[in-house]
């Protein structure tokens, strides 16, 4: 008799009744003696560089925490800027550059080598590297790599506020979309063709990302340098966001912004701006935006200032090489098909 045929046949027949039964038995339930985890909202917001996203989110924070709220604000813009508006015109010690620092050392970075604090706001720099030397999505990748192992999920903040780059398209600038690293997304444009452009890719990452089964919605729109035309708040309105502040183009606040001035200070001429957009920014839920095709885009201009009235023609072989093309015969033999 042979090894095999001294297997009963029964045996695979027992061994799937167990493992049926093992998987019939119900997991132990979740304890729940211990109180809840602090929620914390993390919101990202994007925009096209220069459009205003750091001075929106200096002021943002620092009117949070003076309506009581513990709030973080990193900035993951390469330029290091978002938090220098906060502390006044100071560079903030990056997490990459500090980082690669210790690491030279022997040393390990702690919370105080890159987190600091003004008036009730928390601040750090993720940083990037210096022009051809190095990919800015894989530093913001490295950045919240080092946050992670600074315990970033045990932290207990009511708001966590990253500054994102919206007109850089690589996966590093899109993580907290793709990876749901936040529960919502707010995009700061203005009247003109360029930011929209950005914030209805940003919507478009968003969507894109849902029906892949992500979580993060689009929170609304925040209008910087306002001139009353009026193309922004129709692009809210297209794509399905509220907008939730619209930020003048003054010239009081873009001295005060230059010289590095908070605005958003209780008791100010400009306190209840912020304070309705800080309710606004904490109370809007997450939507799924309806991006607007490129032709929608430009229908919110006028023709005259996007160029809509050109024509496109085609180019010649003359044109390229000043002369028309010869066709010459072909030796190429053609078998026909049967």
């Amino acid at each position: 008799m042979s090894q095999a045929s001294a297997v009963p046949a029964s045996a695979p027949v027992k061994f799937m009744e167990r493992l049926r039964a093992e998987a019939a038995i119900e997991p132990d339930p979740v304890p729940t003696t211990s109180p809840a985890a602090k929620t914390t909202q993390i919101i990202a917001i994007y925009g096209k560089g220069g459009i205003g996203k750091s001075f929106t989110l200096a002021n943002l924070s620092y009117m949070m925490a003076q309506l009581g709220k513990k709030v973080l604000l990193i900035g993951c813009d390469p330029k290091s800027d978002t938090t220098s508006l906060l502390f006044g015109g100071r560079a903030c010690p990056t997490i990459i550059e500090t980082s690669s620092k210790k690491k030279l050392a022997g040393e390990t970075v702690a919370i105080g080598d890159v987190c600091f604090k003004r008036d009730g706001v928390f601040a750090m720099e993720l940083g990037g590297p210096e022009v051809g030397r190095g990919c800015g999505g894989r530093g913001i990748i490295h950045g919240f790599e080092t946050l992670e192992k600074l315990g970033f999920h045990d932290w207990g903040f009511d708001y966590v506020l990253l500054d994102f780059l919206g007109d850089v398209v690589c996966g590093g600038f899109g993580l907290p979309i793709a990876r749901d690293m936040c529960q919502k997304v707010i995009v700061v444009g203005s009247n003109d063709l360029q930011s929209l452009y950005v914030a209805n890719n940003v919507c478009s990452a968003v969507e894109y990302f849902r029906k892949l089964g992500g979580n993060v919605g689009v929170a609304g729109m925040v209008i910087n340098k306002d001139d009353g035309t009026g193309e922004a708040a129709a692009f809210a309105e297209r794509a399905g966001i509220p907008v939730l502040s619209a930020i003048p183009a003054n010239d009081d606040i873009r001295k005060k912004s230059a010289s590095y001035e908070i605005i958003g200070r209780p008791g100010t001429e400009w306190a209840p701006l912020f304070e309705t957009l800080a309710t606004n920014v904490a109370e809007a839920p997450p939507v799924r935006p309806k991006p607007l095709s490129q032709d929608e885009l430009l229908g919110l201009f006028s023709a005259d200032s996007t160029g809509r009235n050109v024509v496109l023609e085609p180019a010649t072989i003359f044109d390229m090489v000043g002369k028309n093309e010869i066709v010459k015969p072909t030796l190429e033999v053609v078998y026909d098909t049967v």
